[in-house]
């Protein structure tokens, strides 16, 4: 007996952000799966259960839920922003590849706007160039890897969205990625940090590297900064869709 496992973006906040093909999904749903907050975000209703579990548990978060819809459940792993980018997406895969008994389990994803592009819609074009996200978590990979991905990023004149800049674990990384950054690119280029974006909460504040400081970030912060080119044009920020 097999149900249907679906893998959907909530967006980055705002419940108008939300896409209708997401709704129908939740809206037929017999299961809820995600990390606490994102699951809270799903009214309860006769005939769903919620399947809140903490972070960094996203394997078995994964795994049980394609156990629950291999036995026939219509099962929805539910992440913030888009589950492709830093998301339920590949965990879910992930254990499908170590489970391959799991792998009949009928699977699809719903993609969702995420917080770079709802940062980055708020600001004005700033990633209208090519650019690249990077997550600073060092959870699954060592920080010299992620050190080196910003310093090449930067060296090769991307825009860069930063996901996951500083937690109350690691306070002092993301100053080492903004040192990085004003060996590379100077300290007039501009960064945006987008807190909380499309929420009652949000807090938008553009300045340049040499003002930025890492306490101006933290895990509901998105950080997007610019490349050469990107320019502010009154309160607007956009990169020119051309290199020099």
């Amino acid at each position: 007996m097999t149900g249907t496992l679906t893998v959907a973006g909530l967006g980055p906040g705002n419940e108008t952000l939300i896409t209708p093909e997401v709704t129908v999904a939740i809206a037929e749903a017999t299961d809820i799966v995600g990390y606490i907050p994102y699951v809270a975000r799903i009214p309860a209703r006769e005939g769903l259960t919620l399947h809140p579990t903490d972070n960094r548990v996203e394997l078995e978060r994964a795994t049980h839920a394609l156990e629950m819809a291999a036995s026939g459940r219509k099962v929805v792993v539910v992440s913030s922003g888009d589950p492709g980018v830093f998301a339920m997406a590949s965990a879910v895969f992930e254990a499908m590849d170590r489970a391959p008994h799991l792998a009949h389990v009928e699977t699809r994803i719903l993609p969702g706007i995420t917080a770079m592009l709802a940062a980055a819609a708020r600001t004005g074009a700033p990633l209208g160039h090519d650019f690249c996200a990077i997550n600073l978590s060092d959870n699954l990979k060592p920080w010299s890897v992620v050190e080196k991905r910003i310093r090449l990023s930067a060296q090769a004149d991307f825009a860069m969205a930063f996901y996951n800049p500083r937690s109350a674990s690691r306070p002092h990384q993301f100053g080492q990625a903004l040192d990085i950054l004003r060996q590379e690119c100077g300290t007039e280029r501009l960064i945006i940090f987008a807190r909380a974006v499309t929420t009652p909460q949000e807090k938008i504040k553009v300045t340049t590297l040499a003002d930025a400081r890492a306490e101006m970030a933290d895990m509901r912060t998105v950080v997007l900064v610019g490349n050469s080119l990107t320019r502010c044009i009154g309160p607007y920020v956009y990169t020119p869709r051309r290199a020099e």
